[in-house]
Formats: C-alpha cells, structure tokens, sequence
C-alpha cells in the first residue's frame, strides 16, 4: 500500500493457486485466491497482471464474473517465458497479480433490459464468459440471451461443461461451430459469421459484444451491419501487447489510444476510424 494508504498500482499482491488444471493443449485453467481474503474487485472485460518472481509479468484475462465471490478464475495460453512458468505451478503455490486494470463491457448500464448477443472467437470466451455469467446471474436484467461460439476444432473448444449448461437453459441460444471436425463432431462446421443468418436479431433491441482472434472482427462486423446492427451498440475486446497495464509504457498504442486503459473494451462507434484498431 502507498503511504495515503492507496493501492500501488505498481506493487503485485500475492494470490494461492487454488486450482492449475489442463484445458486443451495449450491452455489451463487456473482458480485463484488474493492473499488478502478480499475479492479482485474486477467487472466483466478487465483483466489483471500476473507475475512470477525471476520471470516476469503477463497481462491475463479475467475469466469469472464478479459475481463469484472468494476466488477469481483465468486461463493461461502458452504464448512465452511467463506463460510457460504459469503453466507448472501447482496448486497451493502463491504468484503476484496487478490489477483489475481496463475497461469493462456495460453490463450494469446500457446492456440492462437489451437483447445480448456474444460472440466467442476461440480463446474470445474466456473474457466474455465473465460477462455471460454475470448476465446469467442477473438473468432478469436483460432479455433474449444468445451466444455464438467457433474454435478451429473440436479439441480447442473451453468450458465445455458450461457449454452444455448453457445449451440445455430454456433462456438461452447457444449456438457452436468448428473451423475443421472430426469424426465426433456432429454439430456446425464453418467459420463463426455461418452461425449469424441462423439467429433472429432485432437491431433496435440488441447490444453485441465480441471477442476473438484479431481476422475475426472484420468479417464478424460485415456480417453484422447487413442485420442493421448500429456501431454504437457493439462492443469489441481488442488484444495488444500489454506491458505495464497502466499506460506507461505504450506497448499497447493504437495512434493516441491505449489498450489497457481506454480499452481493452471499446465500444466500435468510437474506433470504427481508427487505423490499425481493427
């Protein structure tokens, strides 16, 4: 703590790994637990920094909703030094985390009472499944619930438990596509804009949020504005290289705007001009 008795945004706090499982091949899920007894304090859409002493610092997504008290949830992809490390820790072990740090989807302002779409892009569902819990914990804030989720296979696919909690709820649509099937894959197979002519979207009533790989976005937003989808009312989560999470360093610029602080959530309507943001 600073003197002023402020949280240093620069000095980590310890969290215990409560859980370090294997999701895919490249990913696991972590259950993590601050030190302090406090909750992170995060809304959906922000993310924190997670370190390792020796190694270094990587910015992670938060994957829980704030409404899961006593403990935070991410998942690590192996992108590097810090991931790598994060990968083999186990349980019981303590790291240093930053944060919450960002911006965050609009969950308790102009999301409430709209229709929400999400669209999941491979690894996209794990900062957007923050925001579909929290809306699932307050299922009555909002109306039609539909997911659209796409991985490259069927072997990419995260969470899939709660896929099917969600696919077996009478109060949402979920709908799921793989780039390249097996043998036991029986459901859609495409790109995920295949999946939006199969849904019915009401344009005045519909706040769409999405995340995924960086290629996504431009096809998934064309598909989107032939339903008449207006710009104000989607909001995307842009990935950058973010360092210091607190924009200092500029690692994450977009001309004058910083992914860690003016982002990662962006309403579109704002960036839809900007150079290189999509």
């Amino acid at each position: 703590m600073c003197n002023n008795g402020k949280k240093d945004i620069y000095l980590p706090e310890f969290a215990t790994v409560l859980k370090n499982e294997s999701m895919t091949e490249t990913e696991n899920y972590f259950e993590l637990k601050l030190s302090s007894g406090k909750d992170l304090g995060h809304m959906p859409g922000q993310f924190a920094e997670i370190s390792i002493p020796g190694i270094g610092e990587a910015p992670i997504s938060i994957s829980s909703s704030p409404t899961k008290n006593g403990s935070f949830e991410m998942v690590v992809r192996k992108a590097g030094n810090v991931t790598n490390a994060l990968h083999s820790v186990e349980a019981g072990k303590k790291i240093g985390i930053r944060g919450p740090f960002g911006t965050t989807f609009p969950v308790d302002t102009v999301m409430k009472e709209k229709d929400i779409l999400f669209i999941c892009g491979g690894i996209g569902l794990v900062p957007l499944r923050s925001a579909i819990n929290y809306c699932l914990d307050n299922r009555s804030d909002y109306g039609n619930v539909t997911i659209l989720s796409g991985t490259k296979t069927p072997a990419e696919r995260l969470f899939t438990d709660e896929l099917v909690q969600w696919q077996n709820r009478e109060d949402v649509t979920l709908l799921e596509t793989v780039d390249y099937a097996d043998d036991a894959w029986k459901g859609n197979v495409g790109v995920i804009t295949t999946l939006i002519p199969k849904i019915n979207i009401d344009p005045a009533q519909t706040i769409t949020l999405i995340c995924g790989p960086p290629i996504m976005y431009k096809f998934v937003l064309l598909e989107l504005m032939k339903h008449s989808i207006d710009h104000g009312k989607v909001y995307v989560s842009l990935e950058r290289h973010m360092k210091c999470g607190v924009g200092k360093c500029g690692h994450c610029q977009i001309n004058g705007l910083y992914a860690c602080q003016d982002g990662p959530v962006f309403k579109y309507a704002d960036i839809a001009q900007v150079k290189e943001a999509i």
